[in-house]
């Protein structure tokens, strides 16, 4: 038991106290600490305690004074206090344990008093890098873990550095100061932070130091790290944030780049000295794409022959450049797809690729995969032969050119009454036609977006269509018909059928399209009800996507009469590759389409909107704001029960591109 009048010391919120004993009881003590406070505390708190007591009889005020002034003279001995010294000696020493007065008075080179006792063992509390202090014994750090407490000291150092004057930093950037170029390092790394903050991809010791930085910044703010990146010119004002989430990637790697470099050097004649590769290049190719198209890869041909027509469909054979195995292979694959974006896109393939040598631009000698496909006047297929071919395209048509073409143009009108057939013929095998507008959207110099619906069914974009659908049935039927696996497209039969023919009412095939099945993505062709096809794949767009680009090499291998390009087992690991890369990248694309309709939302604020009434229940009615195609979901108003396929006006009331937040009310 700690008598009464000893000088003692403890800890309070990390800092020593020094106190008088004026009575003990039951393991507690009641003291009068150096601040004038009286307090109850525990024995075993108490940290070093004088070896004499003193004497109570002075007056309270006098005792307070010397309380503080043992304290002052004692943090006074602490700074004379160098344990890094004392510990080389104790550890050259080789002991583990030593008496606290022993190396208090090795410290300060004089007996160990009372003060100079509490000062030392101050230090050694404050500081555990080298020794801790156990049941009375100061124990020795060995070097290793001194090594380690002091490297533990240097990050915790740095951290408390990152964040005061990366604090700073963001403020300056936000308020656009020029950084001094000292402290480039350090505004690379706060900013490094930041990203991965937003972008939840820091680790947890990242996600800490970057919430440390913005709170001492006094920025809270959700979308804070955003509006410093792009102050600091990493992001732009529109940043594709959900493509720097999903991990795609967004740049290829120097070995891509350099194998794409050096495929514009093969020389054009190795494509006539292939024994397998036909010369198609007295055709007259057209190929047909939207305005701004750059990448091409298809073309149409059309020639009379004494059973009917010949169709050719022409597709580029990106297979003969990028093989399995390749550096630009490993691209294909880790992306699965090109993605289009309002403000650009990222190719599947590298722009020397896609827009050049395996583009089928007018004028220039290409490798194709030509489709030509004996139609009887009826449309009916009567033979098709696949073949690696060179082609030179002709001519070069917009959807909008081959529209107003259509009647006087000779090739353009035949290919037309064959759509027209082909179409009928699906039709009666059950497909679902459902033409849904385009939302087009366009963005200007300023950054602000401007939004257009576009017509699906013209006349030139469904012969295309028909033509695509066709060609891929053909390579799916080739393939299958020669019991190799593949990568085929089926979907379930539909459950409920609401839309029939050439139906073109919007209200019905929104709700049609709400029922169709899930498709399915096999390794053996299965029906596809939707189309109205019993074998289906896709190889007609192997620029931009992986499926395509797949399949044209097992079709490839089989039309050259050698053996699959892959196995069963092959297949089934590509199903998993394009379903995971697909889903993240359908998830992009969905989520950058609702960001650049908010965007046009928040410069059209309490602008009325007519809306499609989809479906109308007791509590809640789901909509389609017709100029933007975007679906809306309001509380049924109490005053009318909205009717499916009926319209109503609405308007959006705020819009947060950024926060991704829109909110609606009834007009």
């Amino acid at each position: 038991m700690v008598a009464a009048g000893t000088l003692i010391e403890y800890l309070d919120n990390g800092r020593f106290v020094c106190a008088l004993v004026m009575s003990s009881e039951d393991k507690r003590l009641r003291l009068l600490n150096q601040n004038g406070r009286e307090v109850l505390l525990p024995s075993n708190r108490v940290m070093h305690a004088s070896r004499r007591p003193l004497s109570l009889g002075a007056s309270r005020e006098q005792l307070e004074s010397f309380l503080r002034e043992t304290n002052e003279r004692r943090q006074k001995l602490l700074e004379a206090v160098c344990l890094p010294e004392i510990w080389e000696l104790a550890v050259d020493d080789g002991a583990t344990q030593y008496d606290p007065n022993f190396l208090a008075e090795l410290t300060l080179g004089q007996p160990a008093d009372d003060d100079i006792l509490a000062a030392f063992l101050r230090a050694v509390i404050f500081d555990k890098t080298y020794f801790r202090y156990r049941e009375g014994r100061i124990v020795t750090q060995s070097r290793e873990q001194v090594e380690q407490a002091l490297a533990q000291k240097e990050k915790e150092r740095r951290k408390a550095e990152l964040i005061s004057q990366g604090a700073a930093l963001l403020k300056a950037i936000l308020a656009g100061e020029t950084i001094a170029q000292e402290l480039e390092t350090l505004r690379q790394e706060s900013l490094e932070i930041l990203a991965e903050l937003y972008l939840e991809t820091a680790s947890p010791a990242q996600a800490d130091i970057g919430r440390l930085l913005l709170k001492e910044a006094g920025l809270h703010q959700p979308q804070a790290p955003f509006h410093i990146l792009v102050a600091a010119g990493v992001w732009s004002k529109h940043e594709n944030i959900p493509m720097l989430k999903s991990g795609l990637p967004t740049a290829f790697s120097h070995s891509a780049r350099q194998q794409a470099e050096t495929l514009l050097c093969r020389p054009l004649d190795d494509l006539f000295a292939d024994p397998g590769r036909t010369d198609f290049t007295h055709l007259r190719p057209m190929t047909i794409d939207g305005h701004g198209t750059l990448d091409f890869d298809d073309a149409l041909t059309i020639e009379s022959a004494p059973e009917g027509w010949l169709v050719g469909v022409h597709i580029s054979d990106v297979a003969h450049y990028v093989r399995p195995g390749d550096p630009l292979f490993e691209e294909a694959l880790a992306r699965g797809t090109s993605l289009y974006f309002p403000e650009g896109q990222v190719p599947m393939l590298p722009r020397h690729l896609s827009q050049g040598i395996c583009s089928l631009i007018q004028g220039e000698i290409r490798a194709a995969i030509s489709f030509m496909i004996l139609l009887s006047p009826e449309a009916e297929v009567l033979r098709a032969r696949i073949t690696p071919s060179v082609i030179r395209v002709a001519r070069r048509l917009t959807y909008d050119e081959a529209d107003h073409l259509m009647d006087d143009d000779a090739e353009l009108r035949v290919l037309n009454d064959l759509r027209l057939k082909l179409r009928k013929r699906r039709l009666a095998q059950g497909a679902l036609l459902l033409p849904i507008p385009d939302v087009n959207i366009s963005v200007d110099q300023s950054g602000a977006p401007h939004i257009s619906l576009g017509k699906t069914d013209t006349p030139a974009r469904t012969l295309v269509s028909e033509m695509m659908i066709l060609t891929n049935s053909e390579a799916a039927r080739h393939v299958s018909d020669r019991m190799a696996p593949g990568l085929f497209r089926a979907q379930p039969p539909l459950k409920n059928r609401i839309v029939f023919g050439e139906d073109d009412d919007l209200f019905l095939n929104i709700r049609q399209r709400r029922q169709i099945p899930r498709g399915e993505l096999l390794t053996k062709a299965m029906p596809h009800s939707g189309l109205g096809v019993s074998h289906y794949t896709t190889v007609t767009s192997p620029i931009r996507r992986l499926l395509d680009l797949l399949m044209q090499h097992q079709l490839n291998a089989i039309i050259r009469r050698q053996p699959p390009r892959f196995s069963e087992i092959d297949c089934r690991d590509f199903v998993q590759i394009i379903n995971h890369t697909l889903a993240a990248s359908n998830a992009v694309k969905q989520q950058r389409h609702r960001y650049w309709l908010l965007r046009y939302l928040e410069e059209h604020l309490d602008q009325p909107f007519d809306a499609l009434i989809i479906d109308a229940g007791p509590k809640r009615t789901s909509l389609l704001i017709c100029d933007l195609l975007m679906d809306v979901e309001l509380p049924t108003p109490p005053a009318w029960q909205p009717t499916p396929g009926a319209m109503a006006s609405v308007r959006a009331r705020r819009a947060d591109a950024l926060e991704n937040s829109v909110k609606f009310d009834w007009c």
